[in-house]
Order: structure tokens, then sequence, then C-alpha cells
């Protein structure tokens, strides 16, 4: 029989699938890791599992050394660019495209295991890194989108995302001024050439 009175403690809000997955999801990635290793030390020896795990952390680690080198050397190129006037060009970089997938493939070799070492190698491969980053983009901007209806802000977020196709974005009002009165310094240069 209910009284009608509230409980003193609030409601739980429900946990997302991901929260409530995540946790087990590794739980078996570790144990199918090390099943695998047992069952490779069992038709070779623990050596050859030794090596396997030692062969993994130094390529990963060179892997990491390497796309970190040529992140750090892209963005020095662009701030010297920046601080001598020129112009940036995003385009002309295609080399440092990819840097924090390949960073990640280096991480996944180095962790123990056949299984993240197999993935980090496939995370090396370029055609790889370009579906796994326009998966990722689309993901993003879709959460994006999502999240922007959602928000009271929401018209402001997609005015501010708008694209043209010249890549140039101008907000403001545009004032009409009475013909033939250019104010009191004389008619205004066109902003365009």
């Amino acid at each position: 029989m209910t009284t009608g009175a509230q409980s003193p403690y609030p409601a739980r809000p429900r946990r997302s699938r991901l929260r409530t997955l995540l946790p087990l999801g590794v739980a078996a990635w570790l144990v199918l890791e090390i099943w695998l290793l047992t069952v490779v030390a069992g038709a070779s020896s623990g050596l050859v599992v030794f090596l396997i795990l030692l062969a993994g952390i130094v390529l990963g680690s060179y892997v990491i050394k390497r796309a970190g080198r040529r992140a750090f050397r892209n963005l020095t190129e662009t701030v010297q660019q920046q601080q001598g006037g020129g112009p940036v060009t995003p385009g002309a970089r295609t080399d440092g495209e990819g840097n924090g997938l390949t960073m990640l493939g280096g991480l996944l070799i180095v962790l123990p295991g056949l299984i993240s070492d197999a993935l980090g190698l496939l995370l090396l491969v370029p055609p790889v890194q370009k579906a796994v980053s326009r998966y990722a983009e689309r993901t993003f901007e879709r959460k994006l989108r999502e999240a922007a209806a959602q928000s009271p802000l929401g018209d402001a977020f997609a005015q501010a995302r708008m694209r043209h196709p010249d890549g140039k974005v101008v907000q403001g009002e545009v004032i009409r001024d009475e013909p033939g009165s250019g104010g009191p310094e004389g008619p205004r240069p066109p902003l365009t050439k």
C-alpha cells in the first residue's frame, strides 16, 4: 500500500548502453588477449611470446615517435608561416594528415596482445586511415548537429558552422546610406577588387 509520499532519494538517471557494455567489452577483450598469448606460448614457447611482445613495444614506440615528430614539424611550419606573414596553406601538408590515427595505431601496437597489435598495424595502412577518419568525422558532425538541435542556442551553432563555396563567412548587418552621401571623408573604396 502506498502512502503517496515521495522517496527522499531522487531517481537515478538511466545509464547509457555504452557505460553498461564498455566494462564488459574491455574484460572480454583482456581475457581473449591472454588466451591467445597462452595458445601461442603453448604452440611455440614462452620466449617467442616474449619476443613478440618486445617487438610490439619497440615498433609501437617508433611509430608514435615518428608521428609525433611529423606533427611537431607541421606545427612549427604553420607557426613560422603565420609569423612570416605568409599565407597558411592547409592543403599543402598532405603528409601530416592522419597523425592522430598513426599515434593510435602505435599505441595499440605497444599494448601487449595479438589482437591489439593487429588492429594497430591495420591503422597504419593509409586507406584504412582515410576510411576511419571519414567515419569519425561523419559521426562527430552528426553528434554535433544533434547536440545543437537540443541546445537553446541551436540556431547560433548552425549559423556559425555554415559553409560557403569560397570558405569565407562574414556575419554582420548591411546599412544602406542615402545615394551620393559618402560621409565626411568622401566615397569609400570597394571592399573587393
